[in-house]
């Protein structure tokens, strides 16, 4: 049994006539004759009664119809999905995403994705950076929210979403909270709750180099990975943080993020995309592409790629 013969049998069922049938294959008739003999032969049952204006299904023709139907409508999928991953237009895409990328970028992003390819899968898992980018290499994932700049640029493609900058989380009950903004030098002799560096590399990087840009080593008081767990640090008074300003989006009650006045010229945190160097497939193509239509940051800009630290 093929895929052919399935189709006859479908056909000449649906037409009930061998001569209308083989019209509609666009083949002649005494080949489809004998290839619904031989399908007979090896199921051992006939599967038509023949009369003289045509056919109908036998008991075992009428069992057989629903499955047939059902496999030549699989293999059309299965044909399908085979065109559309060729041309990027489906098949699943394995993405990993910071927890920062879920406040505004990806809620903006999916919903038009899905709109516009409605056969692509997002299979998505949250990670820090330097675990996406890990996943990258070892083909885990197939491209990646991160944060950037990152310390080891070289072997990905990494194309910037926003620009973005640190905001102090500060305590709604502490005496910083009055203000609106503030330097980062005038909190200096606070305790500081940390990215932890063997976990976030690159976050911990960026946020002791803010601080010295402004004159000082903070006090590390407790290390948090996650912006939600250093807010509720914050928030039960331990100290203050440095959280991205996309964060104010999901500020939970008894934190206030103040504005940074004195960041340095040039200095910027973002969310990149990023993608194995030098591969590609037309799924990721077609993915990076509408994933720039929500980037923020400067053609220019994407083109020379980003800081590295």
């Amino acid at each position: 049994m093929n895929l052919r013969q399935l189709r006859q049998f479908v056909a000449l069922a649906e037409t009930g006539n061998f001569h209308r049938a083989a019209e509609l294959l666009h083949i002649a008739q005494p080949p489809l004759s004998v290839s619904v003999r031989k399908l007979e032969e090896e199921l051992g049952s006939r599967l038509f009664e023949r009369h003289s204006t045509g056919v109908r299904l036998t008991p075992e023709g009428e069992a057989m119809l629903p499955d047939a139907r059902l496999a030549l409508f699989h293999a059309e999928r299965c044909r399908q999905a085979v065109a559309d991953a060729r041309e990027g237009l489906g098949g699943v895409l394995r993405l990993g995403i910071i927890g920062s990328a879920t406040y505004a970028l990806l809620p903006q992003l999916i919903p038009s994705l899905r709109a516009r390819y409605p056969q692509m899968e997002l299979e998505l898992s949250e990670g820090t950076s330097a675990e996406i980018l890990d996943g990258l290499l070892a083909r885990r994932f197939d491209a990646g929210f991160v944060r950037y700049p990152v310390l080891h640029p070289e072997p990905f493609a990494l194309l910037p979403m926003d620009r973005d900058d640190f905001v102090l989380a500060v305590s709604a009950n502490s005496r910083l909270a009055q203000r609106d903004a503030i330097a980062l030098s005038d909190a200096a002799g606070e305790p500081f709750i940390m990215y932890p560096q063997d976990k976030v590399p690159g976050l911990s990087a960026l946020a002791l180099l803010r601080c010295q840009l402004s004159g000082f080593s903070p006090r590390v008081a407790q290390e948090a990975m996650q912006v939600q767990t250093i807010m509720s640090l914050v928030a039960a008074g331990l100290g203050v943080g440095l959280v991205a300003g996309v964060a104010r989006l999901v500020v939970p009650p008894g934190v206030k993020c103040l504005a940074l006045t004195d960041t340095p010229a040039g200095f910027r945190v973002g969310i990149a995309l990023a993608r194995r160097a030098g591969e590609t497939s037309r799924l990721v193509e077609r993915f990076t592409e509408h994933a720039m239509g929500f980037s923020t940051v400067p053609r220019r800009a994407q083109d020379m790629g980003q800081n590295r630290l």
